[in-house]
């Protein structure tokens, strides 16, 4: 195993954490146990396993020279190496029998990795019922995406039948000098990049003007954690796709956006005029080129029609603004804030993440991302995944994300809320649910 220098999106990551607001995202999946002792067997697989997986044993320290002449960016970056005393009994851990899977992976989720170890971390609940028992996984966002992240926590569950991968063509050396043939093609590339920036920068200015958003989303931050997971049947889903066109990924987002109605209203704040901004992340490359580790992501943001109170109006509202971002395409518009990483010295991520840490609620006011799972069944000693909720990280100032995967034939709807602002995560949960069935409704026979 070698060092490589992270990503200026994974360094971002790495610089805008605090202890009260961890940079990591999660993924709670619930398995049926066969045994009572299954849980602690699990905990021992997943051990033993994670000490053979090269990419669970690397850790992320500074590197302040640079990497080459023409790489002065690299100045007080950082790089993943192999940590040289890994033990896998500090990051995989056993707890005691619970009731409550969500209520516990809230608690584990508010706590951030050790940033001196590699930063991820197993837990293992057993339930109380003898017939279940769950694992939360956490990656830091530095380390792994949720693509990276997947093929990692593949690597200790049981042997999945995947299709072989395809052999890649080697590329030729690449000089640390550059081609001067291409300095003319670098020359417009520079310019482009300048003009998207601008173009992003008065996108983010726009989408700031408007309709308001809702202090239930943007409430000061605690530092503490609740989760919360909802179930749906993907058919259903396909009910409403096909009854009003569109794709899966509006139906899904146009639930959230009901779903926060009915909790604003529930709650007595009020869904009137309220149309938060979506930050809905894209990522820039394949899953089956997951390596390198960096993470290579744009975003969409969208106004989500909390107000409208006609669901197939929300749909509708959301269908349009989805298809505008994607002619558009992921390089321009305010959600492609995370590209402009790439133009940031590693010194002014280092020195400037605190301050870009506070301002997320500036540009968004809630994170709705997608999480792709491969389609044949999870197991863990032979025991199947049932449910799988993935949790996304929390901005600072920001009380709400929802993260979505689809797995074996049903949707499942991960929420992280600050568990002070938001006390009845429940309710929303409740809510998503609600709204399923109130757009299957208004679909008619």
């Amino acid at each position: 195993m070698t060092s490589d220098v992270l990503a200026p999106l994974d360094l971002a990551f790495w610089n805008i954490e605090s202890a009260e607001h961890p940079m990591h995202l999660g993924a709670l999946g619930v398995f049926t146990a066969h045994s009572p002792t299954a849980g602690a067997h699990a905990a021992d697989l997943l051990a033993a396993r994670a000490a053979a997986v090269p990419g669970l044993r690397m850790r992320i320290r500074d590197a302040w020279q640079p990497r080459g002449l023409l790489q002065p960016f690299s100045f007080g970056g950082a790089a993943r190496e192999p940590a040289p005393d890994f033990d896998p009994l500090d990051h995989v851990r056993l707890h005691a029998p619970t009731a409550d899977f969500q209520a516990m992976a809230g608690r584990l989720m508010e706590r951030p990795l050790e940033r001196g170890r590699p930063p991820w971390e197993a837990h293992v609940l057993p339930g109380e019922d003898g017939v279940s028992f769950a694992v939360l996984f956490k990656f830091h966002h530095a380390l792994a995406d949720g693509l990276r992240a997947l093929t990692l926590a593949a690597a200790v569950l049981d042997p999945m039948d995947m299709p072989a991968r395809k052999p890649r063509p080697e590329e030729p050396a690449r000089s640390r000098l550059p081609d001067v043939r291409r300095l003319p093609g670098l020359v417009r590339g520079a310019l482009s990049d300048v003009g998207r920036a601008l173009d992003i920068g008065a996108s983010v200015a726009v989408s700031t003007l408007g309709m308001r958003s809702s202090d239930a989303l943007t409430a000061e931050s605690s530092g503490t954690r609740r989760t919360a997971g909802v179930v749906v049947d993907i058919d259903d889903v396909h009910v409403v796709r096909k009854a009003v066109g569109g794709t899966v990924n509006d139906v899904l987002i146009a639930v959230v956006a009901g779903a926060l109605r009915r909790w604003l209203d529930e709650r007595g704040d009020g869904s009137e005029g309220v149309a938060p901004r979506a930050l809905i992340p894209v990522s820039k490359r394949r899953p089956r080129t997951a390596h390198p580790q960096g993470n290579r992501l744009s975003g969409y943001l969208i106004r989500l029609p909390v107000d409208d109170p006609d669901p197939l109006r929300r749909l509708a509202t959301v269908r349009t603004a989805m298809d505008r971002n994607k002619d558009a395409g992921p390089n321009r518009g305010a959600g492609a804030v995370a590209l402009l990483a790439d133009h940031v010295p590693a010194l002014g991520h280092r020195l400037g993440g605190p301050l870009v840490g506070g301002a997320a609620r500036l540009w968004f006011d809630i994170l709705v991302t997608s999480v792709p799972l491969p389609g044949i069944a999870l197991k863990l000693g032979g025991h199947q995944v049932t449910e799988v909720f993935p949790f996304a990280p929390l901005a600072r100032g920001q009380s709400l994300a929802i993260a979505i995967s689809t797995y074996r034939g049903r949707v499942h709807y991960g929420l992280v809320a600050d568990a002070k602002a938001v006390p009845d995560l429940d309710v929303l949960a409740k809510a998503v649910s609600e709204e399923v069935q109130s757009l299957i409704t208004a679909c008619g026979p």
